[in-house]
């Protein structure tokens, strides 16, 4: 029995690391069964019998950070081999093959990430440890609040979409902060690929300018205490623990 881990950063959001991983399945002569599936964070699987392993466990987590997504594996194997070849020989051959195998990954989800539009949100603290909120003023989610930002344009680095999108929404330039988390979006975003994009929020500071609110109905300084009572929309409301834990340790 051996255990093997392997880490790779996948300059890619966290859906499309997941389903590229999916789609390219793992390095083995024998198909894998599915047995936990939970995009877009973690999955396993294991070695049929008959497979030539007596035990053959694949586990994927998937983790946001502010470069891309973080993919830990880790293998757990017995091969039904006798004595010392059931430890080396196995070994080997399963190092090569994930070494090639994560190559080819990493370079296929950088590509598929490029046809993907990503939406970039900012939790702006204040010096009285208040983050900024805005009302939507219209469509189909008016009414709801979020943190500011929008969609990033093909090519443009996020944190560069980050000032653009502030800039153009309230009037006023920032300075991005630390990475506070990444959140799958249902639906169509910019007519891509339906639950393809995610929203990434950083934390920020506004550095020059007057708020103004271009684009909502409504702009609010608030405590971590007063999160909880504003109607958010789906995707921002999952990224408030981190928000609160901003604001607190500030």
């Amino acid at each position: 029995m051996f255990q093997l881990r392997f880490t790779t950063l996948v300059e890619a959001p966290l859906t499309v690391a997941f389903d590229v991983a999916r789609s390219l399945g793992r390095p083995w002569p024998h198909p894998l069964q599915e047995v936990v599936s939970e995009r877009p964070w973690r999955d396993v699987h294991v070695a049929a019998l008959g497979s030539g392993w007596r035990t053959l466990v694949h586990t994927r987590s998937f983790t946001a950070t502010a470069a891309g997504t973080l993919v830990e594996e880790q293998v757990d194997a017995e091969a039904a081999l006798p004595g010392w070849l059931d430890g080396l020989v196995p070994r080997r051959r399963v190092e090569r093959a994930m070494q090639v195998h994560l190559d080819a990954y990493a370079a296929a989800a950088a590509r598929r990430a490029q046809e993907v539009t990503q939406v970039v949100g900012a939790a702006l603290v204040d010096d009285r440890q208040r983050v900024l909120v805005a009302q939507r003023g219209s469509g189909p989610l008016a009414g709801l609040w979020e943190f500011p930002g929008g969609k990033v344009e093909p090519g443009e680095p996020e944190v560069s979409a980050l000032v653009r999108e502030c800039r153009e929404e309230l009037g006023v330039g920032i300075t991005p902060g630390a990475f506070l988390g990444e959140v799958p979006l249902d639906g169509v975003v910019a007519g891509g690929v339906p639950g393809a994009s995610t929203l990434r929020l950083w934390s920020g500071l506004v550095t020059a300018g007057e708020l103004v609110a271009h684009e909502h109905s409504e702009l609010r300084w608030l405590g971590p205490e007063e999160l909880e009572d504003l109607d958010w929309i789906p995707a921002d409301r999952p990224l408030l623990p981190a928000v609160r834990a901003l604001l607190v340790r500030r």
